[in-house]
């Protein structure tokens, strides 16, 4: 028999309505988002699942002997350990599919506002420059005619792909194996697609192996007219690295939505005029982070209703 009132936690900050659809359903025990999880060791009995924004590390899970599933807030589920989550046999869901075209109008708009320096124009207009000094500098770089790669094409950066088409770039992408169903061309290598591009859009998970991989090599095979985009994780760039090349010019400019120690942003990068800057925001509209919230929620009660969660990840122990 389904348990209509079986005990969620939920550990520090979550989009409101995620908690707001879980009370009329379930018991809610939340607690602060720290390293240490703060809950006695009746409430730890009770725990059957949990509903995350952000990191849920092994000392956590093991602390709840009950625990049967974490419904993560995000397509990307890298902070928590689904490792230590499998080995107890406990489900991790994520919220995929909800965000794509949200992340990928996010990465088109930071494009152009890389390339057009849009974001300068405006503060241009803004300060009365416009008027007083005359017109807005002419951007030294263009979309047109551009050859871009793509840096992971799975759900978004297919969704990207889509989008650049319009713009009548060339397109080419980097995974690890060719897909069947597009016809752009394939690098399976990050260094060889960055040689044969002149702008490099990352969108990647946070894997071991994706870890600072653009880094000064790749940076220098982009070349001088190179852009680089990134909306995917923050640690697949080389942050030093970057500032180093947009400061000697090794590449043309950056924009990024995403970076290695959020929300704290090298004040080195924030100066440089060549680069366009976005808080982490491809997903944050309205709309896209209620679908995000609802999936984390109906996952939870698919789980008690039926035993199933609807989005696992991969990894998890739930079969197909």
């Amino acid at each position: 028999m389904p348990n209509s009132r079986a005990t969620i936690l939920v550990p520090g900050r979550i989009n409101p309505r995620v908690t707001e659809r879980l009370s009329a359903r379930f018991d809610l025990v939340c607690v602060p988002h720290g390293p240490d999880l703060e809950v006695s060791a009746e409430d730890a009995e009770r725990i059957r699942a949990i509903a995350v924004s952000g990191a849920l590390t092994a000392s956590w899970i093991t602390r709840l002997p009950n625990l049967e599933m974490i419904a993560s807030f995000g397509v990307g589920y890298d902070g928590v350990d689904v490792r230590a989550a499998a080995a107890r046999g406990v489900v991790v869901s994520n919220t995929p599919d909800v965000l794509n075209d949200e992340v990928a109008d996010t990465a088109i708009a930071l494009l152009l506002n890389t390339v057009r320096q849009l974001p300068q124009a405006e503060t241009w207009l803004r300060e009365g420059r416009w008027a007083s000094e005359g017109p807005f500098p002419l951007s030294p770089l263009s979309l047109k005619g551009r050859h871009v790669g793509i840096h992971g094409l799975g759900r978004i950066g297919l969704e990207i792909a889509r989008r650049l088409e319009p713009f009548k770039v060339r397109i080419s992408y980097c995974t690890r194996r060719p897909r069947p169903d597009v016809g752009y061309s394939h690098f399976p290598t990050l260094l060889g697609l960055a040689e044969a591009v002149d702008t490099l859009i990352s969108i990647v998970p946070k894997t071991p192996e994706t870890i600072g991989v653009i880094d000064a090599e790749v940076l220098r095979a982009l070349g001088p007219r190179g852009v680089l985009i990134n909306v995917g994780r923050g640690t697949t760039v080389d942050e030093p690295a970057l500032i180093a090349a947009l400061k000697a010019g090794t590449i043309a400019a950056a924009g990024l939505d995403v970076f290695m120690n959020e929300p704290q942003v090298p004040k080195e990068l924030i100066d440089l005029p060549n680069v366009s800057l976005l808080p982490h925001v491809a997903s944050a509209s309205v709309p896209t982070r209620n679908a995000m919230a609802d999936l984390v929620v109906d996952n939870l009660i698919a789980w008690f209703d039926t035993g199933r969660a609807l989005t696992p990840v991969p990894e998890t122990p739930q079969k197909t």
